[in-house]
């Protein structure tokens, strides 16, 4: 089963933490389950987990609270670690090209810095 980790910035922030942060009580409780049951899943319902196609090995974690979506996007590292990149509400069926460039910009450097 996947271990879910936050990508950390280079000047050390945590871009997920910080989304999470940014909500209300209920909503994040609502999104920490979600992660919570990513990890004890084997198979996690395709409702709420995803890969991206046309994207650099993108997956999103989906839960919707309260008539809003809200989307967590990252990538599996070895050993089955999920690294979180970056969340936001979600206003269309769409996911914004600028939110899945951001993930593989920060996939990108994350495998740069662990070299």
């Amino acid at each position: 089963m996947p271990e879910v980790n936050f990508y950390q910035s280079e000047s050390g922030k945590y871009p997920v933490i910080e989304f999470l942060d940014s909500l209300n009580g209920k909503q994040a409780q609502k999104i920490t389950w979600v992660f919570e049951l990513f990890e004890e899943m084997s198979v996690v319902p395709r409702q709420y987990f995803k890969k991206l196609k046309n994207t650099d090995d993108i997956w999103e974690i989906r839960i919707i609270f309260s008539g809003d979506i809200f989307r967590i996007l990252g990538f599996f590292e070895r050993n089955n670690n999920f690294i979180l990149t970056n969340g936001f509400i979600k206003k269309s069926q769409k996911t914004p090209q600028s939110e899945i460039k951001l993930a593989e910009e920060r996939k990108r450097n994350y495998y740069e810095r662990k070299k």
